[in-house]
């Protein structure tokens, strides 16, 4: 059996997978796969719609906000926020986080004045920034809500009465977000919700048309509410598997259910970190992430030992990244708390023997 800790592409509940593959051989009757199926059939237009409602419903997302499925993954988003609703003499304030806030930073300099209000960049970015001095004329605050790299998660929204714009691409459906703080929310579907290839981005209808700027039809995000998301073909079989996946968290009783069982799973995983002699922990644990834990051994020469012990066991995807070292489990929605525990077993057996 394969343990699936990769940051992303990540895991998928194996009932989505089943069913998935099903449809790559008969879309629901067709006679068609649905890498075929026309994006403007009844069938996939059902989907679509679908998927929009179970967004609305798992997050509490009012009539004052447009779900939309575009392309070009969370990197796109970096400067389509700005373009769209930041103004050429205006300043929004970014939280630089991680790999992830800092690209964000260098794009939507393009199209706005950019201040940036906190980092953890002095520290390697093991801790989200606290005690802020935030001005509260910023047209915006843009954070990272959960950095997958180097394990760090808000656990509370930015302190700040400026409207905030998101990137939860690691995170999103993971627990419940207050849809209301923000103008933007965006993630990339390939941790929580489906495989790569859709983002989606959650945006306040009366934001929009306020910029003076020339913005390209496929960039204009009125361009795609006009559309409902199919201005142009949409990715339409990341979008069927991300249905798919919403159904899963809906059946599974929605995202609280979800956060509780991330809890539990991340409280596993750092208790035997603390605990065990040869592992240490990277990130300040007051802003520990739920989602990606990352952890190195005390004795770096060993670490080769513990990810072949790994590897042996079918625990996939723990090599930590290049910015951190060591060891990173992501730990999604849909990781069992099984998987986890054989992970938590491996790291007591390496104690025993390497210790």
């Amino acid at each position: 059996m394969k343990h699936n800790f990769s940051a992303g592409p990540a895991i998928l509940p194996q009932q989505v997978i089943k069913e998935a593959s099903e449809a790559v051989i008969d879309f629901y009757g067709t006679g068609l796969s649905v890498l075929e199926v026309s994006h403007r059939s009844k069938e996939f237009v059902s989907v679509l719609e679908e998927a929009n409602q179970l967004i609305k419903d798992l997050l509490e997302i009012n009539d004052d906000y447009e779900v939309l499925f575009l392309t070009g993954g969370a990197s796109s988003q970096f400067f389509m926020t700005a373009m769209n609703i930041l103004k050429e003499d205006e300043t929004a304030g970014y939280i630089n986080t991680g790999t992830w806030s800092t690209k964000a930073i260098k794009e939507a300099k393009l199209y706005g004045h950019i201040n940036e209000v906190g980092s953890s960049k002095d520290e390697n970015f093991n801790h989200i920034p606290k005690g802020l001095t935030i001005p509260d004329t910023l047209r915006y605050v843009h954070y990272t809500s959960n950095n997958t790299i180097f394990g760090t998660q808000f656990h509370q929204m930015p302190e700040t009465s400026n409207r905030l714009v998101a990137d939860m691409s690691s995170e999103i459906f993971s627990r419940p977000v207050d849809i209301a703080a923000h103008d933007i929310i965006y993630a990339g579907a390939q941790k929580n919700l489906g495989p790569a290839g859709v983002t989606i981005v959650i945006v306040k209808k009366d934001i929009l048309g306020k910029v003076n700027r020339v913005i390209p039809t496929m960039l204009n995000y009125e361009t795609h509410i006009k559309g409902k998301s199919s201005f142009n073909t949409p990715p339409v079989y990341p979008i069927f598997c991300s249905m798919l996946t919403l159904r899963w968290i809906k059946e599974n009783g929605g995202v609280r259910n979800m956060q509780k069982r991330n809890i539990a799973k991340a409280d596993l995983l750092y208790n035997e970190i603390d605990r065990n002699s040869c592992f240490e922990g990277t990130a300040k644990k007051e802003d520990r992430s739920l989602m990606n834990v990352c952890f190195v051994a005390n004795d770096e020469s060993k670490s080769s030992i513990f990810m072949d012990m790994c590897t042996e066991a079918g625990c996939s995807g723990l090599k930590g990244h290049r910015s951190v070292g060591g060891f990173r489990a992501s730990i999604y929605n849909a990781m069992p708390i099984s998987s986890v525990q054989v992970l938590v077993d491996l790291m007591k057996e390496f104690e025993k023997k390497h210790g």
